[in-house]
């Protein structure tokens, strides 16, 4: 491998790093930091990224620096070997559920003394094995020859390790390397995840990615989250696990996630579920004939005679599925010249399809959908497997999933917005209707834009939706940050919207709606004009478009209407859009019980 010394200067400062380098490498002093990689489903902690570092105080404790310079040197495989040791000896994760990812240029590769041996020992040494690992390939290293570079991943592949490409996005061969090396997680580069909630196009790009990962069993990684903004847009737009300062910082011990982010990770999942009327694989599963690997073929065969509606069977060993033998296939195989002198009493793992579709029962239907619709024309019909802790439960067939997908776009038709996916009209009654039936009290929140109708006109009906879009993620981020988990976000129509929450302090979400809507509204502008025209065409000088939000305790002590709800916020609407700016105007119906009047008097010390 050639190394370009021309890196560094022939300077003082040069023979200074040359020098650093070689009494980091003589006396092994590389430290490892480790970055948790978090579930954007449910907050837990997938693994950890290995980030090495200098001595504290060398001008090579950055480690940027530090492999620039053994580079420059040539000096990148010693280094590189001296990392990885001290990353795998020195990692807190847990053997049996966590991953550990080591960073991995694309040229180590060719390091004659990168073997599987030796990575292994020190593996095995930490009661890890190959199946916590995942090599990142880091996607700014030039990679030449794809063919030599697959060859030796997939040697380690066979032996149980993982495969991430790094920084995708950041360069030229992003989608070259996916498709040569076909890893199991793609890494998005942090200038695709800064400020993605602010970015349509950035929030397209990674959608595009999330749905093209996921017909070929990838997952994504978002680097570099920042911001409670940036969490919250990459889990609306399916981001799998995320990464960065604000899920936790490099540490050398094991990273403490914050009980605070974590509930928030769980709260935007839950609204994403509630919004989208997600099913799991699981809802579908039917009981499924199994038969323990090495069962004769004879025996199969036997069962599929007696059972002519059986149109497969799942092979298991201790539990876990292995393999899928449907019928025709079976059938097939034996009625070939000499089918049944070949194969009558061999086991059946000689002719089952050992690499079947196997999935959790907690995968969301359309998920399985797409992966099962992307197989091979030969399997497009074949059961899929469904595990319970990774033991067999059952099997779904593709008629039954095709059914499902169509009842959930239908019934999503009928009830959510096509331009927001929020929740429609008939959603709000029955989420109101149950509400007011619990006799408890919450709080209703309704949003409309003043001068949307001048702003539409203006600027065209395109951006005019882009800021209906912008709005109802405004109202969505203040609820899942400020509000419950069950709290519920709907799309009345236009630029009407209903938010209905349990939180003591509703004052607080609608402050929050507010603060971020004003906070963004800015960039809908193109000249900076903030003169709009009522709907009699007279021109107001003012904020522009602004957000009108009606607030509505519903109290439980007396019984509450629909009706009275309306009128009431109808009444606030007319104060609020009364006045200049976003505002809200507070109302109530119903009365307290008396022990939570008694409460709130005592608090305010009456």
């Amino acid at each position: 491998m050639a190394h370009d010394r021309s890196l560094l200067p022939e300077t003082g400062e040069r023979h200074t790093i040359r020098e650093e380098l070689q009494r980091i490498l003589r006396d092994g002093s590389v430290r490892s930091f480790y970055q948790p990689i978090l579930s954007l489903a449910d907050g837990t902690v997938l693994g950890y990224e290995a980030l090495s570092r200098g001595p504290e105080g060398s001008p090579l404790h950055a480690p940027l620096k530090l492999f620039e310079a053994a580079e420059a040197e040539g000096l990148l495989y010693p280094l590189d070997r001296l990392a990885r040791e001290k990353a795998i000896q020195s990692a807190c994760v847990r053997p049996q559920e966590q991953l550990l990812f080591l960073n991995l240029s694309a040229n180590i590769l060719q390091d004659p003394k990168f073997a599987p041996g030796k990575t292994l020992e020190l593996l095995r040494a930490k009661g890890l094995r190959p199946g916590n690992v995942v090599f990142e390939i880091t996607e700014r290293s030039s990679i030449e020859d794809f063919g030599a570079v697959k060859r030796i991943l997939d040697h380690y592949r066979q032996q149980g390790y993982r495969i991430a490409i790094d920084d995708a996005g950041a360069g030229y061969s992003s989608l070259q390397a996916i498709a040569e090396l076909h890893p199991d997680f793609i890494k998005m580069d942090r200038s695709l995840i800064r400020d993605v909630h602010l970015s349509k196009t950035k929030e397209y790009i990674l959608e595009t990615m999330v749905s093209f990962a996921r017909k070929l069993q990838i997952f994504i990684i978002a680097e570099g989250i920042e911001t409670m903004d940036e969490l919250f847009k990459l889990t609306r737009v399916g981001i799998h696990y995320g990464q960065g300062y604000l899920l936790g910082r490099p540490d050398p011990e094991e990273a403490r996630i914050r009980p605070e982010l974590t509930e928030h990770i769980v709260r935007n999942s839950i609204s994403e579920k509630m919004t989208g009327g997600l099913w799991e694989i699981g809802d579908l599963a039917f009981a499924c004939q199994c038969f323990e690997k090495g069962t004769p073929i004879s025996v199969v065969a036997g069962y599929f005679h007696g059972n002519e509606n059986a149109p497969g069977a799942v092979i298991v060993a201790d539990g876990v599925p292995v393999g899928l033998m449907m019928r025709e296939r079976l059938f097939q195989q034996l009625a070939g010249q000499y089918g049944y002198s070949l194969f009558w009493n061999r086991s059946i793992e000689h002719v089952m399809d050992d690499k079947p579709l196997v999935v959790d029962e907690h995968m969301p239907v359309e998920d399985v959908s797409q992966l099962a619709t992307s197989r091979d024309i030969h399997n497009l019909y074949d059961h899929v497997i469904i595990t319970s802790q990774g033991l067999f439960r059952g099997a779904a067939s593709i008629r039954s999933i095709l059914e499902c997908i169509t009842n959930i776009r239908m019934e999503s038709a009928k009830v959510a917005s096509p331009l927001t996916g929020l929740p429609g009209n008939i959603q709000i009654h029955r989420e109101l209707n149950k509400r007011l039936s619990e006799r408890k009290r919450f709080s209703v929140i309704y949003a409309d834009l003043d001068y949307f109708k001048w702003y539409n006109d203006r600027y065209g009906f395109q951006k005019g939706d882009q800021l209906i879009q912008y709005t109802a993620d405004c109202i969505q981020q203040a609820i899942v940050t400020t509000g419950h988990p069950h709290d519920f976000v709907g799309h009345i129509g236009g630029d009407d919207f209903i938010a209905m929450t349990s939180v003591g302090e509703p004052e607080k979400v609608c402050a929050e709606m507010i603060r971020r809507y004003d906070q963004g509204i800015g960039l809908f502008y193109e000249d900076g004009e903030r003169i709009v025209e009522d709907r009699s065409g007279r021109r107001i000088e003012g904020g522009g478009v602004t957000l009108s939000l009606s607030l509505l305790v519903c109290e439980s002590d007396a019984a509450v209407t629909p009706e009275q709800i309306s009128q009431a916020a109808a009444a606030l609407k007319k104060q609020a859009k009364a006045c200049r700016g976003s505002v809200c105007c507070r109302g109530t119906v119903g009365a307290p019980h008396e022990a939570t009047a008694a409460a709130r008097e005592a608090d305010r010390g009456v």
